[in-house]
């Protein structure tokens, strides 16, 4: 197996954000390594030791990162040998069992994203969502909807919903809802989104969602009806998500 052991890594200045744990950034740091880095060609990750000298954290943090990539798939530890890297699934692009923002699936597949047509409003929850984000129904939420495209093609819409209190005073208005989601609930809100709950159907949308995915009359989208939740099961995001036949999506099925 080719090593990486001797392989150098670039400094990564890692700084706790918002409520992200540190483990998390340093898989995204892994991942980005295995994908397009220095590990890219390497069979084998170098040992829990090195890797936590490299990036300045502890060796539980590499442990617990080491975990994450293990339960998606990306690498095997196996006793004698190594963290042995499962290099098929690596380079899998558009995984939809993983809990991955729609921008970094628009990069993977070779594309810039960016976003338009978007709206932003205060409703009150009626009983089905103050039910599913665990707040009195009548209160007040944040409702974002946008347009996502690769390039020049539309390619996603999105309707985000949040509940007002998440942003506790703050000016919502003036936050860059362009950005994803995800990294909005982090800065502003400290709360990192660990675990999705998604129910995926086909669907023909709104008239008016078709028309700004430009999706011909009878063309099917894939929706995506997710639930967000962050640490002691706290649901805190659900979105809708449309996404049309742009993305081939795979699915890894772990038998045990």
């Amino acid at each position: 197996m080719k090593e990486a052991e001797n392989t150098m890594m670039p400094e990564y200045e890692l700084p706790h954000l918002g409520g992200k744990l540190m483990s998390t950034q340093v898989s995204a740091l892994l991942i980005k390594e295995l994908t397009g880095g220095v590990f890219a060609q390497s069979e084998r990750l170098p040992s829990e030791v090195e890797l936590a000298e490299r990036l300045g954290v502890s060796r539980t943090v590499i442990r617990d990162a080491l975990s994450d990539l293990e339960r998606e798939g990306l690498i095997d530890r196996v006793r004698g040998i190594g963290t042995v890297i499962n290099r098929e699934i690596v380079n899998l692009k558009s995984r939809l069992d993983l809990k991955l923002e729609y921008n970094e699936l628009i990069l993977a597949a070779g594309h810039s994203p960016r976003s338009d047509s978007l709206s932003l409003r205060v409703e009150q929850a009626d009983e089905q969502l103050a039910e599913t984000l665990r707040i009195d129904a009548g209160a007040g939420v944040i409702v974002c909807e946008k347009r996502v495209l690769a390039g020049d093609t539309p390619v996603i819409y999105s309707i985000d919903y949040l509940a007002l209190s998440l942003f506790d005073g703050m000016d919502y208005a003036a936050i860059d809802w362009t950005k994803p989601i995800f990294d909005i609930l982090d800065r502003c809100c400290g709360l990192t989104v660990i675990t999705d709950i998604a129910h995926v159907c086909a669907t023909n949308a709104t008239p008016a969602i078709r028309r700004l995915l430009q999706v011909p009359h009878g063309g099917a989208l894939l929706m995506l009806d997710e639930v967000g939740f962050c640490r002691l099961s706290r649901p805190v995001l659900r979105s809708l998500e449309f996404y049309t036949s742009f993305f081939d999506f795979t699915m890894l099925r772990k038998k045990f």
